[in-house]
């Protein structure tokens, strides 16, 4: 007998609804369904929660073959949750910008180094596109860590690829513009973001 199988049959004999499983094992009703349905199989914490509630071993709940799976898709969303979680920390570290001198203004006949908020003596176009991608990613940065456990299919395809575009128009508005300094801190980022997708996807 399949694990999906077995969790329906131990569900019923309780007498439970998927509903009021889900609320004891605090996971969504959508989750038991897709598992009761063979579409899935619950990580290891919500494995351990099922095996506690219904007093069996995980053993007596999967076959060889299905715990095999489970502990490799629950090493895969790990490195997902840390690589979210890198990417978000990047992102909103830009923050910095705002407030240290990383970039460089005319002031009589020297370069003086200024934050973005002090930032004054350059086009407004440029000021204003300095903003926009300086907000966007920390932005970007925000919804990576508020969202990591999101499983909205665009969400989940995309994060990774919105915050590294963001990250390369920085980059290179930067070198456009002759901020070296900004343009050497996010072509860094930009490295370390594709390193991590090389090395995890």
């Amino acid at each position: 007998m399949e694990f999906n199988e077995k969790l329906q049959e131990l569900r019923k004999q309780k007498g439970l609804t998927q509903e009021e499983l889900a609320e004891l094992l605090f996971v969504s009703r959508t989750a038991i369904s897709k598992w009761e349905s063979g579409r899935g199989y619950p990580n290891i914490d919500s494995l351990k929660a099922i095996s506690k509630f219904f007093g069996v071993t995980i053993d007596e709940l999967l076959s060889g073959d299905e715990l095999l799976t489970i502990a490799e898709e629950d090493t895969k969303q790990k490195k997902k949750h840390f690589c979210d979680l890198v990417f978000g920390l990047l992102d909103c570290s830009i923050a910095m910008f705002f407030f240290l001198p990383f970039f460089g203004q005319k002031a009589d006949a020297m370069i003086q180094e200024v934050s973005l908020l002090s930032l004054t003596e350059i086009a407004p176009y440029l000021r204003t596109a300095y903003f926009v991608v300086v907000i966007g990613m920390i932005v970007s940065g925000i919804l990576t860590l508020a969202l990591q456990n999101c499983c909205h299919a665009f969400w989940v395809k995309n994060k990774s690829k919105i915050s590294l575009v963001l990250n390369a128009v920085g980059a290179l508005l930067f070198i456009i513009s002759s901020q070296p300094y900004a343009a050497v801190f996010l072509f860094a980022f930009l490295l370390i973001k594709v390193l991590m997708l090389m090395k995890w996807q």
